[in-house]
């Protein structure tokens, strides 16, 4: 319809018009300052009680050429909505497309048929309505809004949350802003996923060449170098895959400015800043630095924590973080995230002069994926199972060594996670078990030694001389909501097929799959045990997620949690919300089959 080819090779740094950008809390700034810094189309800021919003075609230029987004009320990213907890809402959505569409209010707990998912809580919002959501904001934090219909996410159909607390908040600020991260494509998303499905790897132009052979050669010798790519050739895996989507075609944006020209937000010397960082992309995981500035992480995905200091952080999608910056300097600092591939990034400037600029940061060199990625058991190096392994074949849970001493990890609150036997908080010690339906052709790996890596800032992060946040770090700022001991398990098994692009859970895809039941009331452990390379962010609607880290005094809550390659991770849940509700993989091109219905009844 409006798409061309993209052309070879692409610029990383693109030249284009954004679309938007998020300002908030300019007060105090000569008016000439902020017409310096805000973009004439920059998304308002809509408060109150009712809202109103459109959803419509908008026509958009991020890269030189021109393209239709998906917008609302006629900006990308959408206008930043402002509610407070206790408050009841309304809002009036109209779709202009020609096509349906939906909004999901994005880790809000609300009524299942308000959760705005199409064939599960209501059947969407046909082409020339307009549909009520209406529920009582029963929250506060940073959390975020998108389409639950077709592709539109990808092109342009999200924005921001900010609910302001009933009671005082217990972190000081004098300034805040929102960064909206997220990647953009001039390509149609459904050229994307067909690319995909014909050739996976076709957005990845990092696989290993004759030059990177002939290095490890000479780096190794013949032998080690056999040995090692035997490996990875036998399974059938790279160790360079790490996203599907690259800034082979997304260009990586902050606020829906492009790196070209990036977005500014205003400070004054000593003050706090709060920076709400929402990963509103459709594919792309960010690591976030401020260089020469230390963040304190003050909130996840809208909850509050206690305070950690990092120097960096990986976001993953659909999650969120709430960090607090005090500027010591009258200098430019940059808010860099780069992809996680490290094919690009999206970034932003922290001045107190919009005259003043800061460096871009050189990119990090690109990560590689290690045999702990594979789900290796690293103490006895005991492999993987793959797809061809006989149907019979039994594989038990290996947690014999301590996690610390796995290269790149920390003892810490990993390591009390592991000796809290018995004790809420501790995860899962079952065994694994993968089903008859994750043997075939369909599943290409099995990992047969899955590890809890709590403390393991994952893939291109570890060892990095930087102080990292890691799911270890998270404690909740209070006591643990429902402190009941769990009581049921259900394994859920993260699979694929990486070559035929093929995702599903147990390795059933959603189309096959019957819903999993919850019985109201109930406190239950989900464990998740990801069998591919790659990195899953898993999300359920409509209850929380209460992320198993060690302590069970103070378990976080979080609406997202990653799954590492070749990891398991647990959590805990209250089913307190009765109805049917989705959850599935947040990664655009793999909820279509890694998606489950969930009833509460």
């Amino acid at each position: 319809m409006y798409i061309d080819e993209i052309n070879l090779p692409r610029r990383r740094f693109v030249k284009g018009i954004a679309m938007g950008g998020a300002l908030l809390g300019l007060g105090g700034f000569p008016e000439q300052l902020l017409a310096a810094v805000a973009s004439p189309s920059a998304q308002p800021t809509l408060r109150g009680k009712h809202f109103k919003l459109a959803i419509g075609p908008q026509p958009v230029n991020f890269t030189g050429k021109d393209r239709i987004a998906t917008a609302v009320n006629g900006s990308v990213p959408g206008p930043i909505l402002r509610w407070k907890e206790g408050d009841r809402i309304t809002l009036d959505v109209t779709n202009n497309l020609a096509e349906s569409s939906s909004i999901h209010w994005h880790g809000i707990i609300l009524p299942t048929e308000m959760d705005g998912v199409p064939d599960i809580s209501f059947n969407g919002i046909a082409p020339g309505s307009t549909f009520r959501y209406q529920f009582q904001v029963k929250q506060s934090g940073t959390f975020w809004y998108h389409s639950h219909s077709g592709f539109q996410e990808q092109t342009g159909h999200y924005g921001s949350i900010i609910i302001d607390p009933a009671t005082p908040d217990p972190i000081s600020y004098d300034r805040e802003y929102v960064v909206m991260l997220s990647d953009w494509s001039d390509e149609e998303p459904s050229d994307i996923y067909a690319k995909l499905k014909k050739v996976s790897g076709y957005y990845n132009f990092s696989e290993r060449t004759t030059d990177d052979l002939i290095q490890d050669i000479r780096k190794k010798g013949v032998a080690q170098t056999w040995t090692d790519r035997s490996m990875w050739n036998k399974m059938r895996m790279s160790d360079r895959d790490l996203s599907d989507v690259t800034g082979y075609t997304y260009t990586f944006l902050m606020n829906g400015k492009t790196p070209a020209g990036g977005w500014t937000g205003l400070f004054k010397r000593g003050e706090k800043v709060r920076l709400r960082i929402i990963n509103g992309s459709a594919m792309s995981f960010f690591d976030v630095c401020i260089p020469g500035l230390k963040m304190t992480v003050v909130a996840a995905d809208g909850q509050n924590i206690e305070p950690v200091s990092v120097d960096e952080f990986r976001i993953g999608v659909a999650e969120t973080y709430d960090v607090i910056v005090e500027p010591k300097d009258d200098r430019a600092y940059s808010i860099f995230a780069q992809a996680m591939d490290r094919t690009g990034y999206a970034r932003g400037t922290l001045t107190p002069d919009p005259a003043l600029t800061a460096d871009v940061p050189e990119m990090d060199p690109y990560p590689l994926l290690t045999h702990q990625d594979m789900g290796m058991d690293m103490s006895s190096m005991s492999g993987m199972d793959m797809g061809s392994m006989e149907d019979d074949t039994k594989e038990t849970d290996t947690m014999a060594h301590s996690m610390h001493n796995m290269p790149g990890m920390g003892g810490s609150r990993q390591q009390m996670a592991m000796d809290m036997s018995g004790t809420p908080g501790h995860g899962s010690k079952a065994e694994i078990v993968h089903a008859k339906t994750e043997f075939g052709p369909h599943v290409d790996a099995r990992a047969a030694s899955p590890q809890f890596r709590l403390d393991d800032p994952g893939v291109g992060l570890r060892n990095n001389g930087r102080r990292v946040l890691t799911y270890a770090d998270l404690r909740n700022l209070y006591p643990t909501p429902d402190p009941r001991d769990p009581e049921r398990e259900i394994q859920l098994h993260l699979t694929g097929n990486m070559a035929r692009y093929m995702w599903s859970i147990n390795g059933i895809k959603y189309a096959d799959a019957e819903p999993l039941h919850f019985k109201y009331g109930e406190r239950l452990r989900i464990t998740f045990v990801n069998d591919t390379m790659m990195n899953h962010p898993m999300h359920l609607h409509g209850m929380w997620s209460d992320l198993e880290t060690g302590d069970g005094k103070r378990i976080p809550r979080k609406h997202t949690v990653i799954v590492q390659p070749g990891a398991k991770i647990s959590y805990l849940v209250t089913a307190d919300a009765r109805g049917e509700w989705a959850y599935h993989c947040h990664l655009l091109y793999h909820m279509l089959a890694m998606f489950r219905k969930v009833v509460v009844s």
